[in-house]
């Protein structure tokens, strides 16, 4: 059975719709989905896992949340390589160069990543919810 794990982190509730949707679209009779805050998930969970989905909204200037998530990212770089990597999340201003720039890093650390990252301006509707389901139903087939 494939596994697969969701993490994100959120602060207003936007990318955690977006993870669990994610979450859903992964889910078949051949996979098993974990869904977790990234307060909740360790390196481990990402070793563990056959492929990996990673939400995180735009802060500040358009970087990742810096107390949790980045932490996070940055103790994972050396353990990715090799697996299917989807990534999401919400913003609210800009024009998505942090989702830029944090595909472009998980390339780097060898992870095939899926497309150009989800990326769905402040709360996602039905329409950016089923975009989320069809991010986690192709990690899925990775």
């Amino acid at each position: 059975m494939k596994k697969i794990v969701v993490i994100y982190w959120s602060g207003t509730g936007n990318t955690e719709a977006m993870a669990k949707a994610v979450a859903e679209g992964a889910q078949n009779e051949n996979t098993e989905v974990s869904l977790l805050s990234v307060s909740e998930s360790s390196i481990e969970d990402v070793i563990n896992a056959d492929a990996v989905a990673l939400g995180c909204p735009s802060m500040g200037a358009e970087v990742l949340e810096e107390l949790e998530m980045e932490p996070f990212v940055l103790s994972i770089e050396g353990v990715i390589s090799g697996k299917p990597l989807a990534l999401f999340g919400s913003y609210g201003w800009g024009n998505g160069e942090w989702m830029q720039d944090w595909v472009q890093r998980m390339q780097g650390s060898g992870a095939k990543v899926l497309g150009e990252g989800l990326i769905i301006m402040e709360t996602p509707d039905h329409q950016g919810l089923d975009k989320c389901k069809v991010l986690g139903s192709n990690l899925s087939k990775e």
